[in-house]
């Protein structure tokens, strides 16, 4: 079965031999967290023992599917990043450890410990050719830094034009109850943070697989900035909601949208046909691009 642009409900351990080998650019992976949040099931209920072996069988079962210039990136929190990490670097190259800052406003919080305000975002490599374009998410200067900067010394310099690096601590405030992208999902991530991610780590006709698709943020992403997706979401309710999210975001042309397994979910973006055109029965696929990157397809 094809799998390009395919969220597939059911467990990705059961489902991820439907991915072939060395075929996907970027891995970005949002798992339950073991806080006892609510998905509509239990899967963020284990023990901490039970999870840290449930951690180590999905990466074992991900890992296979990158390509050498692959990246895989992988949201946590303190509470079991530590472990979690000290395994993923015995099976891939960790480059960076990312605080994602969601500036939470200072009010309430604990009286017995420091008030946990981030995540921890684990980026991982699989060989020193991974693909990373470092100028597609620079942070443009803003005019008085320009300004200053006009010294001699500056003149003609890349990075005062094109903006700096993002660094390794992104202050992106959370999704808040009214914000406009907000889903009824519990840990959903701003698209801010994904497409900075699939825009550093996948090249434009790239692949990005998500094994745990939640409010579909990751397909959302691939279909604003022209990659294909792979996603696997076990809750049928929540695939509905990426079917609606995707139906708004897939207004480009020639982008199929399909859920596989939640029926009745199943939707397509078909082009605009010619006057008296047939409409063709069968999903249209998202064209492939020569990459200007150091892709290897």
């Amino acid at each position: 079965m094809e799998t390009l642009n395919r969220i597939f409900n059911e467990d990705m351990l059961a489902g991820i031999a439907r991915v072939p080998d060395s075929s996907v650019d970027c891995i970005v992976a949002d798992p339950p967290y073991a806080l006892g949040k609510d998905y509509g099931n239990g899967s963020d209920k284990l023990k901490p023992k039970d999870y840290l072996a449930w951690s180590k069988a999905w990466i074992d079962a991900v890992i296979p599917k990158l390509k050498d210039t692959g990246s895989l990136f992988v949201f946590l929190t303190w509470q079991h990043s530590p472990e979690i990490f000290s395994y993923m670097k015995t099976r891939l190259t960790m480059i960076n450890e990312i605080i994602w800052d969601r500036r939470v406003p200072s009010m309430g919080g604990s009286t017995r410990k420091f008030s946990s305000v981030h995540d921890n975002i684990g980026f991982f490599v699989k060989s020193k050719k991974y693909y990373f374009d470092l100028d597609a998410v620079r942070i443009p200067y803003d005019p008085e830094t320009k300004k200053a900067r006009t010294r001699s010394i500056f003149v003609g310099k890349k990075w005062l034009e094109v903006g700096y690096n993002p660094k390794d601590v992104w202050s992106v405030t959370r999704l808040h109850a009214e914000d406009h992208e907000r889903e009824m999902f519990p840990t959903q991530k701003p698209l801010e943070i994904v497409e900075r991610i699939i825009k550093v780590s996948c090249p434009e006709n790239g692949v990005v697989l998500d094994p745990f698709m939640g409010s579909g943020t990751t397909a959302v992403a691939c279909v604003r900035l022209r990659r294909s997706y792979i996603g696997f979401e076990v809750n049928p309710d929540y695939c509905r909601m990426i079917e609606e999210r995707l139906k708004k975001a897939s207004d480009l042309p020639l982008f199929a949208i399909e859920i596989v397994g939640a029926s009745p979910c199943h939707c397509e973006t078909i082009p605009p046909q010619a006057e008296g055109e047939a409409i063709s029965s069968e999903p249209v696929r998202l064209p492939r691009r020569s990459s200007t990157k150091n892709s290897s397809q």
